[in-house]
């Protein structure tokens, strides 16, 4: 903490803030490592530090074709929750969200987590029925849930639309009170510092070209900084699995789609908590410069460009209108887009693979974000021990093959049935 401290702060203000030293170092790629991770987004940088911090395993790379951060981990919606219904995802996101609620703690980083709650909002008496069926698994493993009537909802949300002329009637809600936010930046970078502050190097501007192989095993990666040996890699890179992967030879149950998120002009707080509106597939926070965050669903069709089409910028503008009639007026101010990994079941793979020293982490869909903390921690269970934790185990890349999906209602990569 001296690095911080009042002294220090006031000792660099008064020299321009000029010679604040690295928060993690930039080495130069060493020859070997015990452990490779393809991907420094914060799936790849907590998978390092969880390597390091709990089964002591401290040279490892961390390489990023980028910058660090500059994928997916930084294109979303910031919104954490674990709401989740299906067996394999339950515990999961579970154990996401206890690491969520104790990270800046774990990091001495303030990561921003704001717990504000979310509300998953119903629009008929099935969906009523189906929120009641998900809180009642919730409540069974221990999860806090709760289910409004259209009147609660109407008190504590005061601004939707409850006229009779509403495009989408609002029944009532399921609620989760430990939901909410975190700053995604800085989860990023919590991570690489504390990662680095572990021994771990991290090497950016280093693009992964082919794979080492020795005797049928991958044994390390070719990068544009030179070949990389390693006694096992990991690959955790949202959007680029199915290119990474088709390196080695595997083709993924994967396919790769564009969701767009966009912030509105800042106003006065307005929206304490997060809204979702399956109804239209549309989701609604407010940031902490008073912005609103929108989210809606894939464009349709595949693409690696982080950018989306205006079709569904139309979509989830409407959607938006058409839950709060109120903020109509206001002034889109950006957006931005992030390339997602969808499996066919809407929910991840964290596993080996049948490529000897290649561990698979990737198949995110919807819930990257929020699985950033379990996400690391169980995929640095997996490599360090050579099998699944209990919360990745049905997270394996065979369960397509034998058929024992874990639908999530996620629809998998098909947007037209989101």
């Amino acid at each position: 903490m001296s690095h911080y401290s009042a002294f220090s702060v006031f000792k660099n203000a008064i020299s321009g803030n000029r010679h604040w030293s690295r928060v993690w170092r930039d080495p130069e790629p060493k020859p070997h490592y015990d452990v490779v991770i393809i991907g420094a987004g914060g799936h790849g940088l907590a998978t390092a530090y969880y390597l390091a911090r709990e089964h002591g395993i401290r040279n490892v790379a961390v390489i990023e074709k980028g910058w660090l951060g500059g994928g997916n981990t930084g294109r979303n919606t910031t919104i954490v929750r674990s709401n989740y219904m299906m067996p394999g995802n339950t515990m999961f996101y579970e154990r996401s969200m206890k690491l969520w609620e104790n990270l800046s703690q774990d990091l001495n980083y303030n990561v921003m987590i704001s717990q504000r709650g979310q509300y998953n909002l119903c629009h008929s008496p099935s969906q009523m029925d189906a929120a009641r069926r998900r809180g009642n698994v919730l409540s069974g493993n221990g999860i806090e849930a709760e289910l409004f009537d259209r009147s609660e909802v109407k008190r504590r949300l005061p601004y939707l639309d409850y006229t009779p002329q509403a495009r989408f009637p609002i029944h009532g809600a399921i609620f989760q009170s430990r939901a909410g936010t975190a700053r995604h930046d800085a989860v990023a970078w919590g991570y690489a510092r504390a990662a680095d502050q572990q021994g771990v190097d991290i090497i950016q501007q280093c693009e992964v070209t082919g794979y080492i192989w020795d005797k049928g095993k991958i044994a390390g990666v070719e990068t544009t900084r030179g070949a990389i040996r390693a006694g096992k890699v990991g690959m955790a890179v949202a959007g680029h699995t199915g290119h990474l992967a088709g390196m080695a030879g595997l083709r993924l149950p994967i396919e790769t789609h564009v969701l767009q998120a966009y912030v509105t002009e800042p106003l006065k707080p307005l929206v304490d908590t997060v809204i979702s509106f399956g109804a239209a597939h549309f989701y609604v926070s407010q940031s902490d410069k008073g912005g609103l965050v929108l989210g809606g669903d894939l464009d349709g069709y595949n693409s690696y460009a982080q950018r989306g089409g205006l079709p569904m910028v139309e979509h989830t503008l409407a959607s938006a209108k058409a839950l709060m009639p109120s903020i109509s007026r206001l002034k889109l101010l950006r957006h931005w887009a992030g390339v997602m990994d969808m499996s066919m079941d809407g929910s991840p793979i964290i596993a080996k693979t049948p490529v000897d020293g290649l561990y698979l982490n990737g198949g995110w869909c919807y819930g990257g974000f929020k699985a950033t903390p379990a996400s690391g921690w169980c995929f640095a269970w997996t490599i360090a021990k050579d099998q699944p934790h209990e919360d990745n185990a049905e997270f394996t890349l065979n369960r397509f093959e034998r058929g024992y999906q874990i639908d999530e209602k996620g629809v998998g990569p098909h947007p037209n049935a989101h």
